[in-house]
């Protein structure tokens, strides 16, 4: 086969079949790859929205101590050749909507052949940390630290990680697990579910929460929080910390769940060396 039906063929199965695509799991196995740097800035109310959908690749987010959402995206393409890469590269598009009051961002859905080759996008974000988050990903982790405004991040193929937190949580994965510490506990509901994985939740010991754990196929465990249990069996506690308040409900089905204090989580961090 000559060079150039070698070059042909390898555009074909990378490039050029009208079938739908909307990323890749993993990006192992691949022998070439491009990147590219995207940046942007904008600004952003304290009480405003930052929103942000991505179909493959990592988000990560993180305070900003100023009034702007400062973002940086690393777009990767990869392939069977460097020059299959690199064409692939400009197809991934990041969208953008930029308003005082809300901030919306979204990688792209990429229509064409992807046999043979896969992308990912990862963004490095810092914003008020009063803001509202909404944040949707398919395939990769959502980890987001020190916020105190009221998030929701669902995420299909991938865990959720929280740290430092203080506002309201809505936070779902179907294959993966959901792990969120709690700095302090505000009246907003905290609510995490997965399908198959673990659900982790790390309490200040001074919470008022009145907390539902439900699981189907594991178990549930309590560490070193003091819970007034209401009602308890081998798949649902009910209780009340502290003589109740904010409403926590922690779900799983395949998987178990696990509520501890947060400063024996902190201990356990420290002594394995994570830090965490």
């Amino acid at each position: 086969m000559s060079m150039l039906r070698r070059r042909l063929l390898t555009r074909a199965l990378a490039l050029a079949l009208p079938v739908a695509f909307y990323g890749c799991v993993g990006m192992h196995g691949f022998e070439a790859s491009a990147t590219e740097e995207w940046t942007r800035s904008y600004p952003l109310a304290s009480t405003g929205e930052l929103r942000i959908e991505n179909a493959n690749g990592r988000i990560d987010i993180e305070p900003s101590g100023g009034a702007t959402v400062d973002i940086r995206a690393e777009k990767i393409a990869k392939a069977a050749t460097d020059e299959a890469a690199k064409e692939l590269l400009p197809r991934i598009t990041i969208s953008e909507d930029a308003k005082p009051e809300r901030v919306s961002i979204a990688t792209a859905k990429m229509s064409g052949i992807m046999i043979g080759a896969g992308f990912e996008v990862r963004y490095h974000v810092r914003a008020p940390k009063t803001a509202t988050l909404t944040i949707r990903q398919s395939n990769g982790s959502i980890t987001i630290t020190g916020w105190t405004g009221d998030v929701s991040a669902h995420d299909t193929n991938g865990s959720v990680v929280g740290k430092d937190m203080s506002g309201g949580v809505d936070a779902s994965a179907v294959n993966g697990a959901v792990n969120i510490d709690m700095a302090s506990v505000g009246s907003h509901r905290i609510a995490l579910e997965t399908t198959n994985g673990g659900v982790t939740l790390a309490l200040p010991d001074e919470a008022k929460a009145d907390v539902e754990a439900t699981v189907t196929n594991g178990g549930i465990s309590v560490n070193g929080v003091k819970i007034e249990v209401v009602e308890q069996s081998r798949r649902r506690l009910q209780g009340r910390m502290n003589g109740g308040g904010t409403a926590v409900a922690l779900k799983t089905v395949n998987g178990g769940v696990r509520i501890r204090s947060r400063a024996m989580a902190e201990e356990t961090g420290k002594s394995d060396g994570s830090g965490k």
